[in-house]
Order: C-alpha cells, then structure tokens, then sequence
C-alpha cells in the first residue's frame, strides 16, 4: 500500500502499536473484533464508500463507527475512527489497512507469550504440509464452497497440533479468502510474523538438503546483502535438479538448472 493511503496505514500502526504492547496476550481479542470488521465491509460498498469517503466531515465517520461498533473493545472503536477520519486512495485501502491491523494484533498476542517464531514456522509448515495435495488446496481456496467446509478441513489438518493463534489465522485465511488463494494469505500472515520479529523471510528451494553450514553461509550472505536478519524457510524440491532459488519480498535469485535450460531455450528461440 502506498501513497496517502500507505501514509494513514503507517499512521495507524504507529499508534495502535503502543495499544497491542500494553494489551499482552489479549491482543487476540482486538485482532479478532477487527477482523470481523473487515467481513463487515467486504460484505457492504456501501459502509466502506461512506468511511472512506474523503467529502465526508471526519467527526461524522467517526460517529459512524462508534454506532457500528457497538458493544466492541474501546480501543477497536479508538483505532477505527482515527482511520476513517483519515484519507485513503479508495475504499477498498481502508478494508485492506484494518485487515492488516487485524493481522498485527492476533500476531502481538503470539508476541506477547513468546511464541511468535513458534507461529510463523508453523504458517510455513503448514503451506508447505500442502504441498501435493492438489484437492485440498483447491477447496480451501475455493468460494464456491462453504466456508463452513473449508473452516472444518483447516481444523482437521491443525487442531490441536499448532498453536491457538496458528489456528486462527489459518482459519481465518480460508473463511475470509479476499480474493486471494490459501497458501498465498499464509505466506503473507508468515512476512508479517517476520517482520514483527524485525526479520525478512528467504524462502530457499534447493534440490537437496542444505547441511547447517550451508544454510548458516546462505544466511549470513543475506544479511550482509539486506543489512538485516533474514529467516529461511528451506524446501527440498528434487524436480528442479540441481541448484537452488531464492526469494525474498519481491527479489528472486534462480540459479537452478531448470532456469538455465529455460533461458537457453529463449536464447536459442530467439
């Protein structure tokens, strides 16, 4: 999210941040009534046209949120009505800076009792759990099935096996798909973790298992090129032959032998 609408996200972060410090472990409680508050409006353009409309006085959304938020934590409705007075590039920012909100706060109850890595390890595991179990991903990403069904197939994979917050968001990223596949929502709830714990995710596919050394050399190459701790998530993938690929944020570095076939296809076709 950028621009003005990147400008109020960063506002409101910065001050719900305190908020979820103080809050310890019930920061869950806060996360989950946002949440909900997203379903709210993807669920109505209406609602998220008049909160985000910029002609509209600030006190007036404010008010606004305070009758739809009835009965929810003070510091929910706090929070929400800085937002809307606030200016976003459109309505649909709004929905996506309270889901991010959201996010934050169910992962600071993690943070809260230590258990933060624990949670986004286990987001990771579990996208890659997934991994050929090509049905399974297509009914949790699948709105044409009830999210019911999808809720009680994530239970049957985590319950009891996970943390509670781990469950959560799980839960959370296939009832509530917002235009976005399952496994993409874990690995964006996982950067998010990373990033509370000031750390970059590099996601590593390798076509054999890397020994310790390996990976603790790949690590500090990393942190030397991003000047910050990275977290790597290693895979195996034999298919790719030998090498391996590398991704962090939105750069890929792709040193397989399938990549260098492929480009020497295009070179030869062109």
């Amino acid at each position: 999210m950028r621009g003005t609408s990147g400008a109020s996200l960063k506002e409101a972060q910065e001050r719900f941040e305190p908020v979820l410090r103080a809050a310890g472990a019930d920061a869950l409680s806060l996360g989950e009534q946002l949440l909900t508050l997203v379903s709210a409006l993807d669920d109505s353009a209406a609602l998220r046209r008049s909160l985000a409309d910029p002609s509209r006085e600030g006190e007036a959304k404010a008010g606004l949120v305070a009758n739809l938020l009835n009965g929810f934590d003070e510091r929910v409705v706090d929070l929400v009505s800085g937002m809307v007075r606030a200016r976003w590039a459109g309505d649909a920012d709004l929905a996506d800076a309270v889901e991010r909100l959201g996010v934050d706060a169910v992962l600071a109850s993690a943070e809260a009792r230590g258990a933060l890595e624990t949670v986004e390890d286990e987001l990771f595991r579990l996208t890659r759990a997934l991994d050929g179990q090509r049905e399974a991903k297509q009914i949790l990403s699948d709105g044409t099935t009830a999210p019911e069904r999808r809720v009680a197939l994530v239970d049957a994979l985590v319950a009891g096996k996970v943390d509670t917050v781990t469950q959560s968001l799980a839960r959370r990223a296939t009832s509530s798909l917002r235009g976005r596949r399952f496994v993409q929502t874990l690995g964006w709830f996982g950067d998010i973790a990373a990033e509370r714990r000031k750390r970059l995710v590099a996601t590593v596919t390798s076509a054999t298992v890397l020994t310790r050394e390996q990976e603790q050399r790949l690590g500090a190459v990393l942190e030397r090129s991003y000047g910050r701790p990275v977290q790597l998530n290693v895979t195996v993938d034999p298919a790719i032959v030998g090498g391996m690929r590398i991704q962090v944020g939105a750069d890929v570095v792709d040193s397989t032998v399938l990549s260098r076939l492929a480009d020497a296809s295009r070179r030869l076709a062109g």
